[in-house]
């Protein structure tokens, strides 16, 4: 079993690998584990360390593998790090990442870390990558979900010596903090970080109140198109209206925020439609390309939605194809982004509360 974070010092303490590989969405995860390998290597006599950044489709791979196999006169041990932030590594690369797979079997003088951004699918399945994963470990970083973000960063206090207020007032400070910072993990660090400079553990700051955080934390939350279908999915209004703002304030295209309300509603509709026609839910989702969080939002909602909602829905979101496309509808907002809000409410309402919409239909 490739370790994974939490269990970072118990795989530690049973010796190191000798390749790493370490990719995903969250740089400062993969950060902080990479640092974490090279302490203990520096511990165990690795006190040589290059690294190659591979930029440009003509990169010289032959470097990389030549520092595999030459040690300084004064170093009996060596790290070699080699990020690839394309993470397609091209023909040569996938060669030569064969090869250093190959070499690092059974050699206790080179560490080597492979440090990559979020893979896909087909990626993952390639030969170079499976040859990684077979001689070395392989640790993905998937990012913080927003339901777990309180409690990452309540950890991240407590490692410093801080905490919030017991209860539900240092709850509600929790979501607060969780909401400033949401899909920036590495500023969410950093205002952590700050947070220990202002109130001080041994000057009183160890229990911080819900005034501390919103006076010292700024709003650093970043947000995606597609964690706002999800959360639309849910039903979470709040949420939605803030990330919408959020995206707007973000320069993110009007286009892309109405495609994404909209091919939710489209698939919901082809979805139901085949379960009208006989077809068992779980392989209608599969059928319409339903699935991961997505297919259980689906499966708790759907049943639930008429078939006279889903059809407001469509004719909704056909209207705000139009307005953000410059073109006026009657009884909507002339504003693409006001227009979005109202059509991404009228979804939350169905998802939050299904069967109640509908009975108001």
């Amino acid at each position: 079993m490739n370790p994974v974070p939490a269990q970072l010092q118990e795989h530690l303490s049973r010796g190191l690998k000798s390749l790493y590989t370490l990719y995903g969405d969250e740089p400062l995860l993969i950060q902080e584990y990479a640092d974490a390998l090279r302490l203990a290597a520096r511990a165990q006599g690795f006190t040589e360390r290059t690294v190659h950044v591979v930029a440009g489709a003509h990169f010289d791979w032959s470097e990389v593998l030549a520092s595999g196999g030459s040690l300084s006169l004064f170093a009996d041990k060596q790290i070699i790090e080699i990020r690839v932030p394309s993470g397609k590594p091209g023909k040569d690369g996938s060669a030569a990442l064969q090869t250093i797979a190959q070499r690092a079997q059974g050699d206790d003088t080179t560490l080597t870390l492979i440090l990559l951004p979020k893979l896909d699918a087909a990626t993952t399945k390639g030969a170079w990558f499976g040859a990684l994963e077979s001689a070395g470990a392989c640790v993905r970083f998937d990012p913080v979900d927003r339901r777990n973000l309180p409690q990452w960063l309540s950890q991240r206090l407590q490692q410093q010596g801080q905490r919030v207020e017991a209860g539900e007032a240092g709850q509600r400070t929790l979501q607060f903090f969780a909401d400033r910072v949401e899909g920036n993990l590495l500023a969410a660090h950093q205002e952590i970080q700050k947070l220990v400079l202002l109130y001080p553990p041994d000057a009183g700051g160890d229990v911080l109140t819900f005034d501390q955080i919103e006076n010292a934390v700024l709003n650093v939350a970043r947000y995606d198109v597609f964690k706002l279908a999800e959360a639309v999915l849910g039903g979470q209004t709040m949420r939605v209206a803030r990330m919408l703002d959020g995206l707007q304030a973000e320069g993110e295209s009007e286009v892309l925020v109405h495609w994404a309300l909209a091919e939710d509603i489209r698939s919901m509709k082809r979805v139901k439609d085949a379960i009208a026609q006989g077809r068992p839910m779980p392989m209608a989702l599969r059928e319409n390309r339903v699935w991961g969080v997505k297919e259980k939002l689906f499966e708790r909602a759907l049943p639930l939605i008429s078939d006279l909602s889903l059809a407001n829905l469509l004719h909704a979101a056909h209207k705000v194809d139009g307005i953000v496309k410059g073109l006026k509808q009657p009884d909507w907002p002339a504003d693409g982004w006001q227009s979005l809000h109202r059509l991404a409410g009228m979804v939350c309402e169905q998802c939050a509360a299904p069967a109640l919409s509908s009975r108001r239909r």
